[in-house]
């Protein structure tokens, strides 16, 4: 046999090499030896670019996937840094500061229960004391004290696999059956448990490497309880002062009682439930519940509308909160109590598609106060509040304009109903007089939780709802739904909950057993996204949560009522084709 050499240029055998390159921007690119850690060169990194910020970096992305600061780069990578400015960052400081937290708290008064219970709008956790009066200014002042003694040290947050029997040992040492029963749950013969200053825990995702990094945060006193504050993503440094939201925590105080009613004090009752077969119960109930809470509501607007001549019921709330279904139901009790609801689509008022104002990058901001026509909308809303014959507004979607819609008049007895996100902002509707208006804030309020420290978002049912909703009904993925919920979550923080607390009655939307609905639905979808892409870091980080619920079986599902609320995602509701007092309505 004849061997040819041939001579390629540019290729040369080499040594092995012991060091990694990390491609973090296309002009910054940093070698180090094999096993630097992402914090080690991430910190680097800070000192070529100031747009990188040593101390609010959280992880990093390496090559698509979310990897913790002391994650170790062992072969070439892109990597791109996860600062508290972001979604994961912020949920990585969150978890970070509430061990801290615990930590502090167990030194202090060793065997003590703090439970975090749900989150605030300005950014902060509610937390409640189990089994014990709750703190005092001087006590909570020396949580402080001690919280910012252990970020002063730097002391370091370590992690080790164990054996999952080994951590359920641990667990029921502690007393904390929540994380026992949970524990069962899992399929996996082993989890990765956190160590702070010897107490160890499990905390459902990444943490950060260090204490050094949760400097900025605030213990501030309240009613049977204190807040945990921690900053925003938008102002990562700073914290803004907190407001009062009495109705929001009379909501979530309202919700606790329901769990407590109903013996679900969290997830891993739940799974035990539904695994038991008993599922019907906690179903039945909870749609109880949400019946009677509408049906108090209506009761409230037709005294409002007897005693005070109200007409006009807006209703408002963020995006998957079930706005519809409400509406749908709201309307059923109202003509039980003798008010025949007339319904208004706010949509139909947009203005002309060229007048829509456009936001910080140039696209239409459909969600924008402005993008509606407000003295078309007034004028109507006013002709129809005094008896007289209206000609409604009808907008073309497809040619984007507007024009005039079908002729409408009301009668004495009845009363209008608008859906929309800018129902509580008093700027929709400056015409109309306060006292004819009835506000209804929306949302899904979800007080069930993994466990004492670990909440379920709020933001994440709606998201997971959404997901299944825009899958069923309007044609998208996971992957569609997922890209499209940042802009959806800045248009909610800017036009919804500044002005939920102008609201006179809040409706949770939250349903106990929900999420064993949503996984048996949600999980292939969010199974479908691409590996290494931008959604897939959620989509991942939604299954890893789902796994921790027990799905209802088919034959559970059929046991949710037509009407329920959560149909609307699900489907099969039997409301879809309902339009509220379509016999009454005059066109």
């Amino acid at each position: 046999m004849t061997i040819i050499e041939t001579e390629q240029a540019g290729i040369h055998r080499v040594e092995a090499r012991k060091t990694v390159q990390a491609t973090i921007r296309t002009d910054l690119i940093l070698e180090a030896p094999i096993g630097t850690t992402i914090e080690a060169l991430l910190i680097e990194a800070s000192k070529i670019d100031q747009r990188i910020n040593a101390d609010i970096i959280m992880g990093g992305i390496v090559d698509g996937k979310l990897r913790e600061l002391t994650f170790p780069i062992t072969r070439d990578v892109n990597l791109t840094p996860v600062m508290l400015s972001s979604s994961d960052g912020g949920r990585i400081y969150r978890r970070s500061l509430v061990m801290l937290m615990a930590t502090a708290a167990d030194e202090l008064w060793p065997g003590i229960k703090v439970s975090v219970s749900y989150a605030i709008p300005e950014g902060g956790f509610y937390c409640k004391l189990i089994d014990r009066a709750p703190f005092d200014q001087a006590e909570l002042e020396q949580l402080d004290q001690k919280m910012r003694e252990i970020v002063a040290k730097d002391d370091p947050i370590n992690k080790r696999i164990a054996g999952r029997d080994e951590a359920a040992e641990l667990f029921a040492a502690r007393d904390e059956d929540d994380k026992v029963r949970l524990l069962e749950q899992r399929r996996r013969t082993d989890l990765t448990l956190y160590d702070l200053r010897g107490r160890e825990d499990y905390y459902y995702g990444y943490m950060l490497s260090s204490t050094r990094y949760l400097r900025t945060f605030r213990l501030i006193l309240s009613t049977e309880g204190f807040i945990l504050q921690y900053p925003r993503k938008e102002n990562p440094t700073e914290l803004p002062p907190i407001e009062g939201f009495s109705k929001l925590v009379q909501v979530f105080t309202q919700a606790n009682v329901w769990l407590e009613r109903m013996g679900v004090k969290d997830i891993g009752r739940l799974n035990q439930i539904v695994r038991e077969n008993r599922a019907q119960e906690i179903i039945l109930v909870a749609e109880a519940l949400q019946e009677r809470l509408i049906a108090q509501i209506a009761r409230d607007v037709w005294t409002k509308h007897h005693d005070a001549g109200v007409q006009l019921v807006l209703i408002a709330g963020p995006s998957s909160s079930g706005k519809t279904t409400f509406s749908k139901r709201l309307a059923i009790q109202l003509l039980a109590h003798g008010l025949q609801p007339f319904t208004l689509e706010m949509d139909m008022y947009f203005v002309d598609r060229e007048r829509t104002p456009r936001d910080a990058n140039g696209d239409y901001d459909f969600e924008s106060l402005h993008a509606i026509n407000l003295h078309a909308f007034n004028h109507d809303l006013l002709q129809l509040m005094a008896g007289e014959a209206t000609r409604l507004a009808h907008f073309d979607f497809i040619k984007g304009k507007s024009g005039e819609g079908p002729l409408a008049q009301l009668k004495a007895n009845q009363i209008i109903i608008v859906e929309g996100i800018h129902g509580l902002n008093p700027g929709l509707v400056p015409d109309i007089p306060a006292e004819k208006i009835f506000r209804i804030y929306v949302s899904a309020l979800t007080q069930l939780n993994t466990d004492i420290h670990n909440r379920v978002s709020t933001t994440d049912v709606r998201l997971l709802r959404r997901i299944v909703r825009d899958a069923q009904h309007r044609g998208y993925s996971a992957t569609d739904t997922i890209l499209r919920w940042p802009s959806v979550r800045r248009g909610e923080k800017q036009n919804i909950f500044p002005y939920q607390e102008n609201a006179e009655a809040l409706f949770n939307s939250a349903l106990v057993y929900e999420l064993a609905a949503l996984r048996p639905l949600a999980e292939p979808l969010l199974l479908q996204v691409e590996p290494a892409t931008p959604a897939h870091l959620e989509a991942n980080r939604l299954l890893s949560f789902m796994r921790w619920v027990q799905p209802l079986s088919a034959a559970q599902q059929g046991l949710i009522p037509d009407t329920s609320l959560i149909r609307e995602f699900i489907g099969g509701s039997i409301l879809d084709d309902y339009l509220p007092g379509s016999i009454h309505r005059t066109t």
